[in-house]
């Protein structure tokens, strides 16, 4: 299955529910895409896999708005190739029997895990379809491509593809956002709005025992425009001083001159649970006080309530609903 691009999260979560109300084992692999299983599903309903997607098609677009491509072959592979191939929300169904035919005729990069980078390494060989890239030995697309890619490739080129979809919920999130009272465009304020996010946000996470594998921010525009980035954190954090400089970061890449925001949202993605984070030996004593006195400044707002205690550039701006 594929959805919209940039589907919005609440609405991805949704589809995914509709999805395993045919089957169990769906694998979230956002912001649209889901590999189903339907082995199971077929049985149960007495149908074809064809008629499936359609069911599911109906169900999205009549009970969430969503009108998907669905893409359905004998393997992974083959099916997400299926997924992509369809210029418009529709079941693009290849049989066991057609899939080496089909994958033959489409262009080296429609293969599914071919990226722009090895087809343009392809291409300077010649080798500009899926059937031609079937015909090479494996030995030798191992060569052009490296040692694992390369065989990868060549197998799936074939057709070939023995992996099985792995039943995987979309990873929680934890957002914080923040709506200026006017359009503001004090960078000190802004700055200040940020900062008060990532406290919000650390604070969830080390509530929830959860740490943060990645940040997006996402700034919005008077005018209804809105700019988004998003950046992995070097190692999984709950932490202000993390959070912060990050954060921090992805403001920095968005070259704010004279726009005029109306609000911010900061959200910690790929959430991990924090005791399997490993703990790295740090010598930074500065960094190590800063993590006792998060400690000691958590266990005050525990007591006395969240905004008792925190960053004095929050507290002296106050323009920012959260």
């Amino acid at each position: 299955m594929r959805g919209p691009d940039r589907l919005p999260e609440e609405l991805y979560r949704q589809v995914l529910e509709q999805l395993a109300r045919l089957s169990p084992v769906v694998q979230a692999l956002p912001p649209t895409a889901a590999p189903v299983e339907l082995k199971g599903a077929l049985p149960y309903y007495g149908t074809d896999p064809h008629h499936l997607g359609e069911v599911l098609r109906v169900r999205t677009l009549s009970r969430l708005g969503v009108d998907i491509r669905v893409g359905i072959g004998p393997s992974v592979t083959v099916a997400a190739t299926a997924s992509a191939q369809i210029a418009a929300p529709g079941v693009l169904t290849i049989t066991p029997d057609q899939a080496v035919g089909w994958l033959a005729g489409l262009p080296v990069d429609a293969l599914h895990g071919i990226g722009p980078r090895h087809a343009m390494l392809l291409g300077e060989y010649g080798i500009h379809s899926v059937g031609l890239l079937a015909g090479v030995a494996a030995a030798t697309v191992q060569r052009l491509l490296g040692g694992k890619a390369g065989r990868l490739a060549a197998d799936r080129a074939r057709g070939i593809d023995p992996r099985t979809v792995a039943a995987r919920a979309l990873p929680a999130s934890a957002t914080g956002r923040c709506t200026f009272d006017r359009h503001t465009l004090d960078g000190a304020a802004v700055r200040s709005a940020l900062l008060g996010l990532v406290v919000q946000l650390g604070i969830r996470l080390r509530r929830r025992g959860q740490a943060a594998r990645g940040l997006s921010l996402t700034l919005t525009f008077a005018g209804g425009s809105s700019w988004e980035r998003a950046r992995r954190l070097k190692e999984p954090s709950e932490h202000d001083d993390d959070l912060r400089a990050l954060a921090y970061q992805l403001m920095d890449g968005a070259g704010l001159q004279r726009g005029r925001l109306t609000g911010l949202v900061l959200k910690g993605e790929d959430l991990a649970y924090a005791g399997h984070v490993a703990q790295q030996i740090s010598l930074d004593n500065v960094r190590e006080a800063r993590l006792v006195a998060e400690a000691a400044v958590d266990r005050i707002r525990d007591k006395f309530g969240v905004g008792v205690i925190g960053p004095a550039a929050v507290a002296s701006v106050r323009s920012c609903r959260r």
